[in-house]
């Protein structure tokens, strides 16, 4: 199954680092990275660039409307992604706290739900 393993942190912890510390953690990613592809559970990824360039576009009634910058804010930015391929959640969170921004932040992961309208079935959100 596949599944898309968010990466998010605060970008001030990230600004705070040194020049030094910034490369370690890119390399610790890169092998990271490196080592998942090479195991068979990473499909793809990226790093993201700072949430200060980001556009969020939106459609109502029929226009378009585009704003700078995330669509809410938060505490911690979407830094990037890792698309995997695990047996399970559990797998899937097995290999997630590998990745090394897990330290900083938080990985959130959710399943790939492929889109086949004759076959989706929707999932129903489920209210306590």
């Amino acid at each position: 199954m596949k599944y898309l393993a968010l990466i998010y942190y605060e970008e001030k912890t990230i600004n705070a680092m040194t020049q030094s510390e910034w490369q370690s953690l890119n390399e610790e990613c890169v092998a990271c990275g490196e080592d998942l592809r090479s195991g068979g559970y990473m499909l793809g990824g990226n790093a993201l660039h700072p949430v200060t360039t980001a556009t969020s576009v939106r459609v109502r009634d029929g226009k378009q409307l585009v704003t700078d910058g995330p669509f809410a804010e938060t505490k911690e930015q979407l830094a990037g992604f890792y698309l995997l391929e695990a047996r399970d959640l559990n797998e899937a969170i097995q290999i997630a706290s590998k990745i090394p921004p897990a330290r900083l932040g938080c990985v959130e992961i959710r399943p790939i739900r492929e889109l086949n309208p004759e076959k989706d079935e929707r999932l129903q959100p489920q209210f306590s």
